[in-house]
């Protein structure tokens, strides 16, 4: 495949994603690191190709290790303090000056509109404003950690009025008092009330440590693509009780992404800063390169209706052109579409399978099992094939049949044995094919 054939292909991939994430809100939690990163500008370019799709964007950042440079030059006394958690009123003016720097730097960077860059005709406007009321965090196990606070109330309508005005939100780690006091937060605390608040699409934290699985301990562990909140409670549980190791870091954002998804949150991301294009990547492509917290599977098999038609043609089309389905037009998988199901994954149909009841001989047939080509070999065939057994069952049959030119070895694997035509009902040997010569598989169902 050439070049231009590869490009058509990825741009017709994303046309999706674009449509879906089109008035949706996103919220960036970044951290100091990254800020300093010289690949930090890359990731300003890809914001801002997000905001010209019209995506609505929240940026959190936090400037903890700047903050902490500029302690240990001056004032290393307070650098322990500060590391521990605790923020003193000559700490907290090293923390409003370093961040009003870092915050200063940022909005530089959006506003840039050099020509012949991808900032090129950019029309970024940034807002930022003191959206967060907070409050003390409290003396906790006789430690007063004095002027760090926490998150007590998101002014969602003041936000909400940025971005219909087509604003990119900048928050910083700061929160206020209703008498005045300044707060030092967490990134982390701010953009997952803010989500909360907000009921944002997505949350996506970068993170410095992503890939960094410990290895000095044997148990440690890699994230999985995606989890569920129930999975990430388990597998943190498993790190308290030693099961499995992740990074502290890893474990604060998991903890984060429990919180955003049970408080209405649609997705939480986790993503290495490190690689270019990150953003993108997990976000236009179906795999994606990070972790996703959600609430539910993203797996889900349902009854296909008029408005799979379209998918289903498209999942069975080149099966049939290879001469392993037969073929079914259009106006045929309408009058037939309740004899389907479809096996989709986070909104995606990639799979179908058909059966059609032959009542007086207790036996149904299998037909127009199909998986996509991207999703092949990952057990989604399995799965299409157990509830469609489960549906025979349901409906009284004893036997499940099909008949095949290519796959008679998975058949046999699941179940299926051979059989001749006349062990079919009458009816099916009536209508059956000679010129295709299909292989008939007989499985016995257990009731």
């Amino acid at each position: 495949m050439n070049l231009n054939t590869d490009f058509v292909a990825w741009f017709r991939s994303v046309a999706p994603y674009v449509n879906v994430f089109r008035g949706k809100t996103f919220i960036f939690g970044i951290g100091g690191e990254m800020v300093a990163d010289e690949k930090f500008v890359s990731f300003i370019h890809d914001i801002n190709l997000l905001a010209s799709l019209g995506v609505r964007l929240i940026l959190v950042y936090d400037a903890h290790p700047q903050i902490q440079q500029r302690l240990n030059e001056s004032h290393p006394d307070k650098y322990a303090a500060l590391n521990s958690g605790i923020t003193d009123i000559s700490s907290l003016n090293f923390v409003k000056e370093t961040i009003g720097r870092v915050h200063s730097e940022i909005e530089a960077l959006l506003s840039m509109g050099l020509p012949n860059s991808p900032m090129a005709n950019a029309d970024i406007h940034v807002a930022s404003g003191n959206f967060i009321t907070a409050c003390p965090f409290g003396i906790i196990s006789g430690v007063d950690f004095l002027l760090t606070g926490k998150v007590r109330k998101i002014n969602t309508r003041a936000i909400q009025t940025c971005l219909d005005q087509g604003n990119v939100v900048l928050m910083s780690p700061l929160g206020y008092s209703p008498t005045g006091e300044i707060f030092n937060l967490t990134m982390e605390n701010v953009a997952t009330e803010t989500a909360i608040a907000l009921s944002a699409e997505k949350l996506i934290f970068l993170l410095d440590k992503f890939d960094e699985t410990s290895t000095s301990t044997e148990n440690a562990v890699r994230l999985p693509r995606e989890l569920t909140v129930a999975q990430t409670k388990l597998l943190l549980q498993q790190t308290r009780n030693n099961t499995f190791h992740l990074n502290n870091e890893i474990r604060q954002k998991l903890a984060c992404a429990i919180n955003a998804c049970e408080g209405k949150v649609t997705r939480t991301h986790l993503i290495s800063r490190h690689m270019d294009g990150a953003i993108l990547r997990e976000l236009f492509t179906h795999f994606g390169i990070g972790c996703m917290v959600s609430r539910e599977p993203l797996e889900t098999l349902r009854n296909a209706g008029i408005e799979d038609v379209g998918t289903i043609l498209q999942l069975i089309e080149p099966l049939e052109a290879e001469g392993i389905l037969v073929r079914r037009n259009r106006e045929l998988l309408e009058i037939e579409i309740d004899r389907f199901i479809v096996f989709e994954h986070d909104g995606i149909t990639i799979g179908c399978a058909a059966l059609y009841p032959f009542p007086q001989e207790r036996m149904c047939e299998l037909a127009c099992l199909a998986v996509h080509p991207s999703y092949r070999n990952q057990g989604h065939g399995n799965r299409l094939l157990k509830a469609i057994e489960e549906r025979a069952v349901a409906q009284g049959n004893e036997k499940l049949f099909v008949l095949t030119t290519h796959a008679t070895h998975w058949f046999i694997e699941h179940g299926f044995s051979e059989a001749s035509l006349s062990d079919l009902p009458k009816l099916k040997q009536d209508l059956y094919n000679y010129k295709r010569r299909s292989k008939v598989f007989i499985k016995t169902l257990t009731i």
